[in-house]
């Protein structure tokens, strides 16, 4: 007898969202108008004074910040040093998040080049669009023998179609370790596909990164569901949640993708997190909303929701903290 398949594997093929997840409330046709606007707008936005650090401070964080630490390159891009290994995260460093010079376009450099990245023990990627997934980044990174690359179902090939090595891919709930390390995938509220056909094909994620001492959440692309108090039952206590807030405007698109900052915090709190990180704000113009009021918004809702200002991170692109601080 065929054991019947988890509730995110779709029967009509592809994958969905947990149940409880919130749902589309715009049709097919006013999306896609939506996203070729978007991908059309070339607005660049006024920056805030040390919004992102210079070459030198990034590189002096870099050795400053030790292990454990995390650092920021932008977006969902992330060095995270635990445990004495180093994992990079979504590392999405291109000019444009789109094929070829197509899509929205940073409107701040990477902290680094992809050939300047160090030697990561391993990468995670959470799904596959192109400001996650970034195919110049992927092809350029230079230790594609060493790396250990982690990605959702139906993603693998694109790794080893460009020279990667070692590549898994996992569906919700399994678990990878090695030499101390163990990476969880764990479940996300979002999409997948690059372009019309390719829809939901393959499977999004969040990831579980634990060594002996800490336990650090990463939440990939997601809207807010109910999916993150199991998560928080099952994988909790966590030592920081590094958790998107920008890209949540309109709400009836977004709401079912991108959490707004307030949802980040509700986030942090279901899946147990101590400190949380906000991410995927202040480096590419994806929607219409203003870049620069999601990290506002964010200690704001940590205060509103007793969860602590001071537990509720933001970082200059570019900067390092030391997770030793945190402890």
């Amino acid at each position: 007898m065929t054991a019947k398949k988890p509730y995110h594997h779709n029967p009509r093929g592809g994958f969905r969202n947990p149940e409880g997840s919130p749902n589309l409330q715009m049709r097919k046709r006013g999306l896609m108008r939506f996203i070729y606007r978007q991908m059309k707008k070339k607005q660049v936005p006024e920056l805030p004074a040390g919004h992102a650090l210079d070459r030198s401070g990034v590189e002096a964080g870099i050795t400053a910040g030790g292990n454990p630490s995390v650092t920021w390159l932008g977006h969902a891009a992330f060095i995270i040093r635990t445990g004495g290994k180093v994992i990079l995260t979504d590392p999405y460093l291109s000019e444009n998040a789109g094929p070829g010079r197509v899509g929205p376009k940073r409107y701040v450099p990477a902290a680094l080049k992809a050939e300047e990245l160090p030697k990561a023990d391993v990468m995670l990627v959470s799904h596959n669009h192109y400001d996650h997934l970034d195919a110049r980044t992927v092809r350029a990174y230079p230790h594609k023998d060493h790396t250990q690359v982690i990605v959702p179902l139906g993603n693998a090939d694109f790794f080893r179609k460009r020279g990667y090595k070692k590549v898994i891919e996992a569906d919700w709930w399994d678990s990878w370790s090695e030499d101390g390390l163990t990476i969880t995938t764990l479940p996300a509220v979002h999409s997948s596909g690059r372009g019309v056909h390719d829809q939901k094909k393959t499977l999004w994620a969040s990831f579980g990164i634990k060594t002996a001492a800490e336990n650090i959440w990463f939440s990939g692309d997601t809207a807010y569901g109910d999916i993150f108090h199991e998560i928080g039952e099952k994988q909790a206590p966590f030592d920081l949640a590094i958790v998107g807030i920008g890209a949540y405007e309109p709400r009836e698109i977004m709401k079912m993708v991108h959490a707004t900052p307030e949802d980040a915090i509700q986030i942090a709190r279901a899946i147990g997190a101590r400190r949380a990180l906000g991410m995927h704000w202040g480096t590419v113009l994806l929607t219409p909303e203003d870049p620069f009021e999601a990290p506002i918004r964010f200690r704001q809702a940590a205060i509103d929701q007793d969860y602590g200002a001071d537990n509720a991170w933001i970082l200059k692109i570019g900067e390092t903290r030391s997770l030793k601080e945190a402890a």
